[in-house]
Order: structure tokens, then sequence, then C-alpha cells
């Protein structure tokens, strides 16, 4: 359904009349292109060890390439979080899905490292100043008779997206022909259709002064807010850096602790997680933020500690079971975290909220990811694996500790 507006022409030509989607189908075309975003981030994941093979490059050099991603994610979340919120969301949202294209392109093309990196430098640019955006828009989109459906959007694209770009590359990479080229043609596709969705949808921030100050790296959380935010940090690093650790290792760690090599079981380790977790996040959509994330606490814990028996003792049963627990603590948690903060604040200081709460997502999602790379250089997969969920399982019993005041 769309509706038809009048644009402003120059001065001495008739408006022109020009069709826009409707609220209810923008907000949906949004959520679509969310997950097309969220998919194609974490569709390298299980073409890493094919690379690997094709280049022969080691571990470290597989960690880099996971970290310039981040590293152009979050620069961009810094630098572009709040742009729109001064020059409205169609203009970032356009200038993203351009550089992503750009960044397919150049995946498309990849003949070596060097390639590889700087179409995943790219996309992390593109992905970090789609997110935030994406995440206004639907905010600001959200129906009136379902006040909490942006929140949700919000908290179960991410894991839903990761699930399903990871899964469906290592089902083309294990099947498909051209496993290295034709996962990112179909991601053009969509990206392709993702640009003509932005021309047609409605403008859902008005333009207002200060776009290039907002411009100046800064990450800044209302006085008002910093209480309710802050409380919620704990939780969210523990959860993004399980995240990170899955997403970056986890298809090596299979492969290498477990004996799985099949390029479909590399992309459904990444998927149990992420796929649990989506499925977690909606399951649990009328609970109670508080109570949501006290199972968040508990089940990343659990869960992480689960995973660990079965990577020591070598067992694939009990390392999907406590894949699968900790899936649901990082679906909760993303629901309840993201959720919250998607509606905390005001419409002035949306696009500004969620770059911070990503920023801090990232930066646990990256930098524990790359330590445990090297690490995994220098002692082994099995070691690293066992340390990095210790952590993790640390991190889980630190946030439970965090939301108590909340639940009191």
């Amino acid at each position: 359904m769309t509706t038809t507006t009048l644009t402003p022409a120059r001065t001495g030509e008739p408006a022109v009349r020009r069709k826009r989607l409707s609220h209810p189908a923008a907000f949906a075309a949004i959520a679509a292109i969310f997950v097309t975003f969220t998919a194609a981030s974490s569709a390298p994941s299980p073409l890493y060890v094919v690379y690997q093979q094709l280049w022969g490059f080691s571990a470290i050099t597989l960690t880099v390439v996971f970290a310039v991603y981040v590293v152009g994610l979050i620069a961009a979340l810094l630098v572009l979080g709040a742009l729109s919120d001064h020059v409205g969301r169609r203009p970032v949202l356009a200038a993203a899905i351009g550089l992503e294209i750009v960044a397919l392109v150049l995946f498309l093309a990849a003949g070596d490292v060097t390639v590889l990196l700087a179409a995943r430098f790219l996309q992390g640019i593109a992905t970090g100043a789609a997110l935030t955006t994406l995440g206004a828009a639907l905010v600001d989109l959200n129906p009136p008779h379902a006040p909490g459906r942006a929140g949700l959007i919000n908290s179960v694209v991410p894991p839903a997206g990761l699930a399903i770009g990871s899964l469906g590359t290592g089902a083309l990479v294990q099947f498909a022909p051209s496993p290295t080229h034709f996962v990112w043609a179909l991601l053009l596709a969509g990206m392709a259709v993702a640009a003509l969705v932005v021309l047609l949808m409605p403008e859902t921030s008005g333009r207002r002064p200060g776009g290039v100050a907002s411009l100046v790296p800064r990450l800044g959380v209302p006085a008002r807010l910093r209480g309710a935010v802050f409380a919620l940090v704990p939780i969210i690093v523990a959860s993004w850096a399980l995240g990170g650790l899955y997403l970056s290792l986890g298809p090596s760690v299979a492969a290498g602790v477990f004996g799985l090599s099949n390029h479909l079981i590399g992309g459904l380790v990444v998927t149990l997680l992420c796929g649990t977790g989506a499925v977690a996040a909606f399951a649990l959509r009328s609970r109670p933020a508080p109570r949501v994330l006290a199972i968040a606490g508990v089940l990343l814990t659990v869960g992480t500690a689960v995973t660990l028996v079965g990577v020591q003792t070598g067992s694939v049963v009990l390392g999907a079971a406590g894949t699968v627990l900790a899936g649901v603590g990082f679906g909760a948690s993303a629901l309840a975290s993201f959720g919250s903060i998607a509606v905390l604040a005001a419409p002035h200081e949306r696009g500004e909220l969620i770059a911070v709460a990503l920023t801090i997502a990232y930066l646990a999602f990256s930098l524990p990811a790359v330590i445990a790379g090297l690490a995994a250089t220098a002692v082994g997969l099995h070691a690293t694996a066992l340390v990095y969920g210790l952590v993790v399982v640390v991190l889980g019993g630190v946030a439970l500790i965090a939301q108590r005041p909340r639940r009191a």
C-alpha cells in the first residue's frame, strides 16, 4: 500500500506527486532491510575456513579480518550514530546501502586477503551507519496500537539475521556452486531491493540543526537515563562477548575441537546460538523486562558452563545443548536490553542512544574475540575456548548481581 505526497519542487516548478509507502508497509520493509544487513554481516563466518584453505592464511589473519569489520562498524556508530536525528533517516540509509553494495562487490571479486580486508572494513562502516538508523526508523514507524512492536523487532532481528546469514551461507558453501561468489550475488540483489524501498519510504525524522556537529565522535546518555542504561551494560557485555566467540571462531572450534568439518555444521554452530536467541526473544516478548534479564543472566551462565563441559569432554551433545541454553540467554538479553533502550529515549535522542548501546555491544563482541584469535594461535583452540567460556560465566554472574536493584 502506498500514499501519495506532494514533494516541493524548485522555485517556479509545480509540486511533484510522488508515491510513498504507507507507514505499516514501511515498517515491514525496514524490518526486512534490518534482517538483510545483519544476515550479510554474519555471512563471512562459514566462509573464513574456505578462504583459509584457498589463500593459506593463519588464525591471526582470520582474527584481523574479523576485527577490521568491527573497527569500521564502531567508527560508524561513533561518527554517524546521531546523524539521522539531524538530516533524516532516508539519506543515511541510502548512503549505508550504497556503501554495502560496494563492499559486496569487493567480496564478489576478492582473490586475496587484502581485498577481503577492504570489503569487511567497508561492510562494517555500512552496517554501523545502517543499524542505528534502522532501529530509530522502526521506533518512528511503530504502530500506535502495538507500542512495543519496534522494541521487539529491534531485539529479535539482530540474532535472527545473524542466524539466517550464517546458516544460509553454510548451506550454500556446502551444496551450491561457486561458494565464495554465490552468496554475495544473492546479497547484492537483496541490497538493490533495499535501495528501492528507501526511495519509496516516508521520511520519519525532520531535519534539525547540528548535523555537522553530530559527526564529532561522542557517546552521550542523557542524565535521567544513565542509571537504567548502565544497569544493562553487564548483560550486554556478557551476551555479545559470547556471540563474538561463536561468529569469529565457532566454525573453527567445531572443526578443530569436535572434528565437524562440514560447512553446513559450521554455519549451524552460529545458528544454534543466534537462532535460538531470536526464538527466545519472541517467546519472552510479553514478560516484564526485569524477569527477562534474570532469565538471560542465568541461562548465559549455565549454558556456557554446559558448553565448556562439552568442549572439555569432546561431547558434541553437551556442546550443542549448552549452546541452545546460552542462546536463550542471548535472545533474552537482546530483548530486554535493546527493547528497553528503544523506548527510553525521546525521538530526537533515539539514534544516539541506540548507537551507545550498539557500541557497547560490538566492543564486547570484538575485543575478546580478537584476543581469543591471538590466543588460539599461541595455545590452541581448545584452551582458548575454555578460558573464554569461563570469562563469559563470570560476566553472567556479574550481570545477575547488577540487575538485583532493578528487580527489588
